[in-house]
């Protein structure tokens, strides 16, 4: 079950990184806008439409994934979104990844594995009292709301990518955290009972807020500011949502130190990346 959770999710992760930066080629030829609007204007644009393909098979194989593992293990593994966006961008962009940017791509992989074969991450429930979801949606929804009204436009590019990247973050975990309670009322109880849990509709909505904020977090500014907010905070909020919704677990005692390690060379590796490939993502008109 565990293997079937790391497979869906790197499958995941590949498809939302295609996703990813198809879209971003899209954004970037597009006027000035948000909202309704903007979502209208880029469907006229074929390289969006492969980006939403590529969106929604993530979905697919993201909720496979969690049908099949913790929401602690599913999440963090979205991480590799990044150098995978990085992989298909590239060629893509007709770009070149110097070797430091190779050496980062590197670290971020290998943090990541110490930081979950430290962590073994490990749960089996799928659902959560509303005496721990009413919280859970006040604060990340709260969070996301303030994020909007401070990368209001005027802000400089690189913060509003990183804000809005960040509220698409949020939302994602939180979409993942409903769509995780919801499938476990589908394989548990059926089709009938998928459709009458309010945990449904909740990831429908969320899982369409995220993909705005992600719309305008990619118009905002460059990949390198938004991507890294994204991967990063996706992964942190989902692993504290499936400790606090579903009472997942991670190791602890001397098992922090290898874990902080892991995460020092993955947040290296990122920051790094945005420094060495500044540009990336940036498409040529």
């Amino acid at each position: 079950m565990i293997g079937l959770a790391v497979l869906f999710a790197l499958l995941g992760a590949a498809s939302n990184a295609m996703g990813t930066a198809f879209q971003r080629k899209a954004a970037s030829r597009v006027a000035e806008g948000g909202g309704l609007r903007l979502i209208l204007r880029l469907a006229r644009q074929p390289a969006w439409l492969i980006g939403i393909a590529g969106v929604i098979g993530a979905a697919i194989f993201q909720a496979l994934a969690l049908v099949n593992g913790p929401l602690s293990l599913v999440q963090p593994l979205f991480i590799l979104e990044l150098p995978f966006a990085l992989m298909i961008a590239i060629p893509l962009l007709h770009r070149r990844l110097p070797r430091a940017g190779w050496w980062a791509v590197a670290g971020v992989v290998a943090g990541l594995g110490l930081v979950l074969g430290s962590a073994a991450p490990s749960g089996a429930r799928s659902d959560a009292s509303m005496t721990r979801w009413i919280p859970v949606l006040i604060v990340c929804l709260g969070a996301v709301a303030v994020a909007v009204v401070v990368a209001r436009p005027g802000r400089p590019p690189l913060f509003r990518a990183a804000v809005l990247g960040s509220a698409s973050a949020i939302s994602n975990a939180l979409t993942a955290a409903l769509l995780k309670s919801a499938m476990g009322t589908l394989t548990g109880d059926g089709f009938v009972a998928f459709l009458g849990v309010w945990q449904t509709y909740g990831f429908a909505v969320t899982g369409v807020g995220a993909v705005l904020l992600l719309e305008n977090a990619l118009q905002a500014g460059p990949l390198a500011a938004s991507q890294p907010a994204l991967t990063i905070g996706d992964a942190t909020i989902s692993l504290l949502l499936g400790v606090i919704l579903f009472d997942e677990t991670i190791r602890t005692g001397w098992w922090l130190l290898p874990e902080l390690i892991g995460a020092g060379l993955v947040l290296w590796g990122v920051l790094r990346l945005t420094r060495v490939v500044p540009h990336i993502a940036d498409i040529a008109h």
